[in-house]
């Protein structure tokens, strides 16, 4: 998202940040050497290798023709929603009546061509513009659910209920796809444990805490936005935090598997996708986005840790911090 044209840089212009802000920041120069590294349109198709685990600038229609076909094992998509929003220059305006779905229809059915036989889709979006995200999936693909994640975050309405999740619906090519439920349970404590002949009954006891690992719902409340103190956090106004991108890259793609996202922001999916050993690709416009994904990677290369995941489980939001500070203040720590 955004149109990678700024007049002026906004890393340029951006005041210092408080020491403990661990937003991510570039100089001038080290947004001129990420930017040496972006791909932009080339004048004949690319081949698989010339776009594997890279970070292509420009516009996604554009590229689309130029991408190889059946070379994606996971899609993620997160596009502008159906808002006023101002990505960097990009203004993305909200329409009324039909015009988001028509929006929809010029670009989604393009990436049909994309994927293979056996891949997995995410769309993401918010309450106002899921009806037409399920209408588009079901017309070219197999809607297999529909994921509502909590945003935490939220402004209060005096005559409204607070706007505070948003859906993500998952579907698939064909009745022949891959999900690794083992590979996203979740980890939650116990209020009230229940024993069986005086042991714990699905359950785990400890000095710490009392922890359940549980199957994942499609109702996620464990998320947490990246904001300042976080190391992923960066100025985009509507980035999507490593945590959420984890689960659906986790769920339904093997390491080794081709992650894209042709609306790519930020870059969590590529940094997600790089930390999980998948191979990845990503389109984005705005050129200042692009760099950031950029310098991202290059964290990931000394960094692969996803707050929130921590051995191989998801943990229930602020839960691992805690149990496992108690674990140091024990005496048989």
């Amino acid at each position: 998202m955004g149109n990678g044209l700024l007049e002026n840089r906004t890393f340029m212009d951006r005041k210092p940040r408080a020491p403990r802000n661990r937003t991510l920041t570039l100089s001038s120069e080290e947004y001129e050497n990420c930017k040496k590294r972006l791909l932009l349109i080339p004048e004949t198709p690319f081949s698989l290798s010339g776009i594997e685990d890279r970070i292509l600038h420009g516009d996604f229609f554009d590229f689309i023709g130029k991408l190889p076909s059946e070379f994606v094992d996971l899609l993620i998509i997160d596009p502008p929603y159906n808002l006023d929003k101002n990505f960097h220059g990009f203004q993305f305006s909200r329409s009324s009546g039909n015009a988001y779905a028509e929006y929809l229809e010029s670009w989604f059915p393009k990436l049909l061509r994309l994927l293979k036989p056996h891949a997995s889709v995410y769309l993401c979006g918010d309450w106002k513009c899921t009806a037409d995200l399920f209408s588009v999936m079901e017309k070219y693909l197999k809607v297999r659910n529909r994921i509502t994640w909590q945003r935490e975050k939220g402004r209060g309405a005096q005559h409204n209920w607070k706007n505070c999740c948003e859906d993500i619906w998952f579907g698939t090519v064909s009745e022949k796809f891959h999900f690794d439920v083992e590979a996203v349970k979740m980890k939650r404590k116990v209020i009230a444990p229940y024993r069986q002949n005086g042991k714990p009954k699905d359950w785990e006891e400890s000095e710490s805490g009392n922890y359940r690992v549980t199957y994942p719902s499609n109702f996620w409340d464990d998320i947490s936005i990246p904001y300042w103190s976080m190391p992923e956090n960066t100025d985009h106004p509507t980035q999507k935090p490593e945590k959420l991108i984890a689960k659906l890259i986790l769920a339904s793609s093997r390491p080794g598997d081709m992650v894209f996202d042709p609306f790519l922001g930020s870059g969590t999916t590529a940094v997600t996708a790089k930390k999980l050993g998948r191979r990845f690709c990503g389109i984005e416009q705005n050129e200042e986005y692009c760099c950031w994904t950029i310098a991202r990677l290059d964290r990931a290369e000394k960094d692969t840790k996803i707050q929130g995941y921590e051995d191989g489980v998801f943990w229930e939001r602020n839960t691992y911090g805690a149990q496992h500070s108690r674990q140091k203040r024990s005496p048989e720590k």
